[in-house]
This record gives structure tokens, C-alpha cells and sequence, in this order.
């Protein structure tokens, strides 16, 4: 019985401690793990938020690549780090989810081994057409598509990537097939677009931002639930009628199993207020991402969410990866 109180009095003492525990952290540099190579859309973002979450805090936050194998083999170290705060990654929807439903065999299973922290950024897709195209607009390149069905082609960066799956999902929902022509990366696809050798491109809101507004690219629509603030004049998916239909990417902090929920939280809180600075939110859209924040378990959620949605879309369509 005494070895039971002395016990309990010791759990007592280390939960009353946890919050000052994330009161003291950190004490030395945090490791921020990007799993792709610099230069990237994820690893621009992720030094840009790494930047300012040192200059509001007065914390030394260290960028570190780690790319390889679509993505999962940063997931993979950071999974397996101490799970002391020390390390944490900038996990996103591609890596985290994606990538999972079309590689059977990797080492984890990312929305189970990590834990989520906070969602900081997202952007919609945007699907686009030469400026000098026929189609006025999404819903004529549709209508001539269900009028001949899989004769009507679109552009993306490659079979399985986001793109590809959001217009797999569309396409499924609204009863029209497009023929999906796949390229090694979103520059050669606007090449075709520009060149007039496909009639529409699905990329990311970043590839056509500087056409549309130097008048070469007509954007046809957005994939946000609402307009994007980069593109103010391109409307919606569900305004042109496919009601309820959004598909984002997204980027967020996730760290290893295990880490304190005092640290969590910290971490939590300290990038709320990071992400609300204002330069770091002009930044950022500038390139066509939103600066988001969420709860821990906010950002659990959208895991689930996405997971569920995106891995029944790559089952049912028999998308391979490449």
C-alpha cells in the first residue's frame, strides 16, 4: 500500500509538472523535417513558416530536407524521432494521404504514426484553358465531354497526383469521363495548354496564377468550397453547380507518437500566432496558398476525413502509381 501512495504521488507530481515542462521548452533548436528537396512548393512554405515562427518566439527552428519516395521517407524519420518537441515535420495531403492509398508497402502508416499538431496553409485546384479556347467556361467543356465521352482530354502533373484524383472524383459524381493525359510535372502540361494540345489543365492554383493575370490562361474554376482570394474572379466549383464539391491541398506540423501534450500544445498556440502575421499571409498568397490554423484535433479530423474520401476515389477508379 505505501508503494501504491508513493506511486500515485509521483504520477501526481509529473502531471502537475507537464504544463511547466512547455513552459521551459524549448531549450535547444527545433528540427523541422521537410520530406521534399528545397526549392519545392512544401519546402518554400515550410521556410517561410519556420522563419517567422523563429521571429515570434525567439525559438532557433532548423530546416532539414528529407526527400525521397514521394514524400514518406521524411515521414518516416520524423516518426521515429524522440518524441520530445524537438523534431517535427511539415507533413501534406500528398504525402500523408495520397501517397498511402497508392503505395501498399511503406514502413508506417502516416496518419496513425504521427500526431497532428496544427494544419497551417491550404489551396484549392484550379482547372484552366488557353485564354483563346472556345470554352468560355467550365460546364461547355463538360457539356461537349458528356457528349462525347472520353474524347474530351485534360492535362495534370501525372497519374496520381491530387489533381487527377479530385477530377476522377468530379467525373464519378457528375457523370462525365474525360480522357486524363498524364505529364512528368505541371510545366509540360502548361506547354500542351498554352500550345493548344489539350483543351484544359488541373494543376495547383500556383501553376496558372501568373497566366490568368497576364491574359494567356482562363481560369475555368476553383476547388475551394469558396473563391480564392488569389483569384477572386475565377468561381467556384459549387457555384457552377456541383454543389458541395471541395478539394484541397493542404500543408501542416504533425510530431512523433508520444510527444507531451503539454508540448503539443505549445506548439499549438505558438503557431496560431505565426500564421496570423500578416507578412507571412501576403507571402503565401502570393503564391496562391492560404494561411490556416487549426486545433490538434481539428486537424485530426481532416486526416480522417481525407483519407476515407481520397483512398475509396483510388480504389474505385484503379488509379496506379506510376
Amino acid at each position: 500500500m505505501k508503494a501504491f501512495r508513493t506511486a500515485a504521488l509521483l504520477l501526481g507530481a509529473l502531471v502537475v509538472a507537464a504544463p511547466g515542462w512547455a513552459q521551459d521548452y524549448p531549450t535547444k533548436p527545433i528540427r523541422m523535417i521537410v520530406p521534399f528537396p528545397p526549392g519545392g512548393g512544401t519546402d518554400i512554405v515550410s521556410r517561410h513558416v519556420a522563419k517567422h515562427l523563429a521571429e515570434t518566439t525567439g525559438w532557433t527552428v532548423v530546416v532539414e530536407n528529407k526527400a525521397g519516395a514521394g514524400g514518406t521517407i521524411g515521414l518516416v524519420e520524423a516518426a521515429r524521432a524522440a518524441p520530445d518537441g524537438y523534431t517535427i515535420v511539415m507533413g501534406q495531403a500528398d504525402n500523408m494521404i495520397i501517397a498511402p492509398a497508392l503505395q501498399k508497402n511503406l514502413p508506417i502508416n502516416p496518419v496513425k504514426d504521427l500526431t497532428p499538431v496544427m494544419r497551417v496553409a491550404s489551396s484549392p485546384f484550379l482547372f484552366m484553358a488557353a485564354a483563346d479556347s472556345k470554352y468560355r467556361n467550365l460546364n461547355d467543356l463538360i457539356a461537349e465531354a458528356k457528349a462525347n465521352p472520353g474524347k474530351v482530354s485534360y492535362g495534370s502533373a501525372g497519374s496520381g497526383t491530387f489533381t487527377h484524383l479530385v477530377m476522377e472524383l468530379l467525373q464519378m459524381q457528375s457523370g462525365f469521363k474525360m480522357q486524363h493525359v498524364p505529364y512528368k510535372g505541371a510545366s509540360p502540361a502548361m506547354t500542351d495548354l498554352l500550345g493548344g494540345h489539350i483543351p484544359m489543365a488541373a494543376l495547383s492554383i500556383g501553376s496558372g496564377m501568373s497566366g490568368i493575370k497576364g491574359g494567356k490562361l482562363r481560369g475555368l474554376a476553383v476547388t475551394s468550397i469558396k473563391r480564392s482570394p488569389a483569384l477572386p474572379d475565377v468561381p467556384t466549383l459549387d457555384e457552377l453547380g456541383f454543389k458541395g464539391f471541395e478539394a484541397n491541398g493542404w500543408l501542416g506540423i504533425l510530431v512523433p507518437n508520444g510527444t507531451p501534450p503539454a508540448i503539443v500544445a505549445r506548439l499549438n498556440a505558438e503557431l496560431g500566432k505565426t500564421m496570423q502575421v500578416a507578412a507571412l499571409r501576403e507571402t503565401l498568397l502570393a503564391t496562391g496558398i492560404e494561411a490556416r490554423t487549426s486545433t490538434p484535433q481539428e486537424f485530426a479530423a481532416l486526416l480522417q476525413s481525407d483519407t476515407a474520401t481520397w483512398h475509396k476515389t483510388v480504389e474505385t477508379a484503379g488509379i496506379k502509381a506510376e
